[in-house]
């Protein structure tokens, strides 16, 4: 059998998809109030960084990848302005089915019936040069094959089209000794006591460790066919915005 990371700990492949699972049925219910806590709100001003980069035009078709409570897919669709053009089409996805309630809860909330589908990113249901734009924001670090899930991205794109990856990174490393402190100490302690749940933020700081920090991935995704990558490190390198383009 292949290991590979769940956090610091090497698990068997075929049951990592389950425990990362189990973390997002876990905090689905306080994932957005978590965020904001754990962040400090600059999670808000990364993605609104990552939708300014994306340049979604009238009547584009995006797929927002790892959706979780669909903020991006409601700001991709006013862009695309879905429900006035007849050509815009957004979707939200997630793996996580708790997640995926959540987001689409959300989104009606904010009357907008985008649709939903529940997915493996390492296996997209649509056909080749479909979107415009596909986006995962915090979410290409929890999959088990990381390449798999980026080749799919490139695959379902346009030619013209761009993949942007909003992820966790490795930050300068002024800031390491006082982010290792946050990571393992602060985060773990507001996850129990907002989210009654230490472990899971635990895996989440984990994650980040193991996860290819921005010239990695950048390198990866070349390797991948990706025809040009552009990488923007944003509050001093703890989080990374990549935009791949395929010509």
């Amino acid at each position: 059998m292949t290991k590979t990371h769940f956090g610091f700990a090497d698990v068997e492949e075929t049951e990592k998809a389950s425990k990362v699972a189990q973390v997002f049925h876990s905090v689905a219910n306080k994932y957005d109030l978590m965020n904001d806590f754990m962040s400090l709100g600059l999670h808000r001003v990364w993605k609104k960084w990552a939708i300014t980069c994306a340049q979604v035009k009238p009547g584009q078709a995006v797929l927002d990848i790892a959706g979780g409570t669909g903020d991006l897919a409601a700001a991709f669709a006013r862009a695309a302005q879905w429900g006035n053009h007849a050509e815009a089409e957004i979707w939200l996805s997630d793996i996580n089915a708790s997640m995926l309630g959540a987001g689409r809860d959300r989104l009606l909330d904010h009357g907008l019936m985008l649709p939903c589908v529940q997915f493996d990113a390492e296996a997209i249901p649509f056909p080749s040069n479909h979107f415009d734009i596909v986006s995962v924001a915090f979410g290409l670090r929890n999959m088990t094959h990381k390449e798999a899930a980026l080749s799919e991205m490139l695959r379902v794109i346009k030619p013209g089209g761009k993949v942007l990856v909003l992820e966790f990174s490795q930050p300068e490393r002024i800031l390491q000794s006082l982010y290792d402190t946050y990571s393992f100490k602060v985060l773990p302690w507001l996850g129990e006591k907002i989210a009654k749940d230490a472990a899971s933020y635990r895996y989440l700081a984990e994650s980040i460790r193991v996860h290819p920090d921005a010239e990695t991935l950048k390198g990866m995704m070349l390797g991948l066919g990706y025809d040009e990558v552009d990488v923007h490190r944003l509050s001093g390198g703890i989080v990374a915005l990549h935009i791949g383009v395929k010509y």
